[in-house]
């Protein structure tokens, strides 16, 4: 039980996020190529999921060690 909070994954929110913004920003312009108005949602969506999670994996990390 000594190492129980050695293994446990850590701030794994913001790269999900990260990765979950880039398939947006990639994926859904392309789904619906008929409703630009629904590409131009996803592509901003993505920008701001994506920013979200870089936010919380690299910058509130580097926060908290100064």
């Amino acid at each position: 039980m000594a190492h129980s909070e050695h293994n446990k994954s850590r701030n794994s929110t913001g790269f999900a996020l990260i990765i979950f913004g880039a398939l947006l920003l990639f994926l859904a312009p392309n789904i619906n190529p008929s409703n630009p108005e629904l590409g131009l949602m996803a592509l901003i969506g993505g920008i701001a999921i994506g920013g979200i999670g870089f936010y919380l994996k690299f910058i509130r990390s580097r926060e908290r060690k100064i």
